[in-house]
């Protein structure tokens, strides 16, 4: 178990002004995409007069459901609204009055005052620049005065904090893992040594075990150095475990506002009770339909002995001299198992474990290094590509962020018809519409006449992914590939859409293989959980199993990281 940071009291200058103050804050977004103002006597508050104050050295939880005005409040603190959004009343950083800054006192701001980490930390990072590079062309945008050699030092410093070696000064982003790029974001964040970080979402793409040393070294920071922290998150366990305080918002207000374990063990507000409920539900054991798997049948799918191995390329000179090295990469390596028709595998590990380039060889978008894959007792390894475009339709995937699977010229009617026009299951625009309708009937895309017409960005997450799993589901596949389809949601809406998928698999008779880094969704949703380490399975068996006496030392590791909610009530 990762230590419980709520435990840990900040240190708090009580006789000091608060680090920031909210008070009667409304915001209200641009009406029309070119900008213009809002009417200003019929403003569309996206944040309606809330109000609350941080003091130096505390931490506080912001949570709620999508489009609740979280990640608003975020910008707004940092004044990152587009153009022509509406802000009144009072907010202030330390001694900024945000809503007055001009470009030049805001240049400062940022940085000196407020530091910023991103959900996603490629987006912070440029792809051209060392980390390096990074650090150092921060600190003298703001400090002109430094020498390069200064600049130099205090950036080691600030790497060494977050466990980033110095030899690592001269790489590229692509060559760090997911959490190594954060654990830089938090860095760039510290450099300036801010009063308030303001931390959107940090972990929500990253494991378990990544997420628990990242927050570990973000509040740790935060308490030694007496900064405020913002931690916005759908996840209402991680938040209760690394936040002072919890602040809950729905629809644009902040509904409740108080201490930890006084809000998670007495909650007031409903939506508050609701939260809660659905984020416990997630902790607890879902009721497996034993009676849908087929325990005699032949496997759906069987895995024996699959590699999957990249190689690099060798510096010449080492190849000339006889001295190069084995720069190949085993991200799947000899991994053997079954899947059963009706069963809910999951697939549980660290980044980089090799899960998702395990699901890219089962559909053949990487032919194994050796070994087979068989679906249905045939051999799809061997399949030629026609041949495996057609079976596909039997196989299909669920992703995570379905943006990235959406094309966004495209409607949702269009969106989720076109596997009918690609695999040739409708005989007709007129039957394609028909069949699109009813599916979007079932996933709860009501009326669908509603939506038909609407494109992605005009969804929310949750409904976002409804129209994914439509997507995979109009062709009436037998095995779905769940890559991580419910991660970004919150958990009243991630309650919503497994419940969703379960009842789909009875009424679909459909298989899952559902990959996963919450390892409470894994215990909710699956029947058997596998646990991969470096590209092979460690553990595998029923799920209250291993979670009631796991063997392996990696998954006692694992449910050692997860948050648990359960544990403060």
């Amino acid at each position: 178990m990762s230590v419980n940071a709520s435990t840990e009291q900040p240190i708090a200058d009580q006789s000091a002004a608060p680090i920031l103050t909210v008070d009667g804050l409304h915001v209200a977004y641009p009406r029309s995409r070119d900008g213009s103002a809002h009417d200003p006597n019929a403003p569309d508050w996206a944040l309606e007069n809330i109000g609350f104050t941080l003091e130096p050295g505390q931490r506080l939880g912001l949570v709620g459901e999508s489009g609740c005005g979280k990640s608003t409040l975020g910008r707004t603190i940092l004044k990152l609204l587009p153009e022509g959004s509406r802000v009144e009343g009072k907010l202030q950083v330390a001694d900024y009055a945000i809503p007055t800054l001009d470009d030049k006192q805001l240049r400062k701001f940022r940085g000196e005052a407020v530091g910023l980490i991103f959900q996603d930390p490629m987006t912070r990072l440029d792809p051209l620049m060392t980390i390096g590079d990074h650090c150092v062309e921060t600190l003298l945008s703001h400090r002109p005065e430094m020498t390069k050699r200064q600049a130099k030092e205090r950036s080691l410093e600030c790497l060494a904090a977050v466990n980033i070696p110095a030899d690592r000064w001269k790489q590229y982003p692509h060559e760090f893992s997911g959490g190594m790029r954060q654990r830089v974001a938090i860095a760039l964040a510290l450099l300036l040594n801010p009063k308030l970080i303001v931390a959107d979402e940090p972990t929500t793409s990253l494991d378990v075990t990544v997420s628990a040393q990242i927050l570990d070294e973000l509040t740790r920071l935060c308490t030694e150095r007496n900064m405020g922290l913002v931690m916005i998150s759908h996840d209402l366990a991680l938040v209760g475990e690394y936040c002072d305080r919890i602040a809950v918002m729905y629809q644009g207000k902040l509904v409740e506002l108080g201490e930890t374990d006084s809000l998670i063990s007495n909650p007031q507000h409903p939506y508050t009770q609701s939260l809660l409920n659905s984020a416990l539900l997630l902790q607890k054991n879902a009721v497996k339909d034993a009676d849908s798997i087929q325990g005699d049948a032949k496997p759906i799918l069987r895995l024996d002995t699959v590699k999957q191995h990249f190689t690099l390329g060798s510096n010449p000179l080492e190849k000339l001299f006889g001295n190069a090295k084995d720069n190949s990469i085993k991200a799947v390596d000899g991994i053997t198992f079954d899947i059963q028709p009706g069963e809910t595998v999951g697939l549980v590990g660290e980044s980089g474990c090799g899960k998702s380039t395990l699901s890219r060889t089962i559909l053949q978008l990487l032919k194994p290094t050796s070994g087979r894959v068989e679906f249905l007792g045939e051999n799809i390894a061997a399949l030629s590509k026609p041949a495996m475009r057609k079976r596909r339709r039997d196989i299909q995937m669920i992703f995570q962020d379905p943006n990235a699977c959406l094309n966004p010229l495209m409607t949702i009617g269009q969106s989720i018809a076109d596997p009918l026009l690609i695999h040739k299951l409708a005989s007709s625009p007129a039957e394609a519409k028909q069949k699109v309708a009813l599916m979007m009937e079932r996933v709860g895309l009501t009326p669908p006449e509603n939506f038909a017409d609407r494109f992605p960005n005009q969804l929310s997450g949750g409904q976002q992914q409804r129209v994914a799993i439509a997507r995979a589901l109009i062709t009436r596949p037998k095995l779905v590939i769940c890559d991580e389809p419910v991660s970004m949601l919150d958990a009243t809406v991630q309650s919503q859409v497994l419940e969703l998928m379960l009842e789909l698999k009875r009424e679909f008779e459909l298989t899952y293989l559902f990959i996963t880094h919450d390892l409470w969704v894994a215990r909710f949703f699956c029947d058997r959980i596998a646990v991969m380490n470096g590209g092979k399975i460690v553990e595998i068996g029923p799920t209250q199993r291993l979670f009631d006496a796991p063997e392996h030392p990696y998954t006692q590791k694992l449910l050692g990281a997860a948050p648990l909610l359960a544990k403060q009530t």
